[in-house]
């Protein structure tokens, strides 16, 4: 078993590494504007249909 001083080096290294491929990979920046426009809450329906909601199995043999 490695001593644990190399077991974190190696996991040092490791991270290192994955850092730089990320920050080599290319990058598309969207444009996002700044300030988001409010939403309007959407009322709340209260239909019989969303009530009974459910599966329904037919054997057709």
């Amino acid at each position: 078993m490695l001593p644990p001083f190399i077991i974190d080096q190696i996991r040092r290294r490791e991270e290192e590494e994955a850092r730089r491929r990320d920050e080599e990979q290319p990058r598309l920046e969207l444009p996002v504007d700044a300030i988001q426009p409010r939403r309007r809450p959407e009322p709340e329906r209260e239909d019989e249909d969303d009530k009974e909601r459910g599966v329904i199995i037919l054997d057709l043999v």
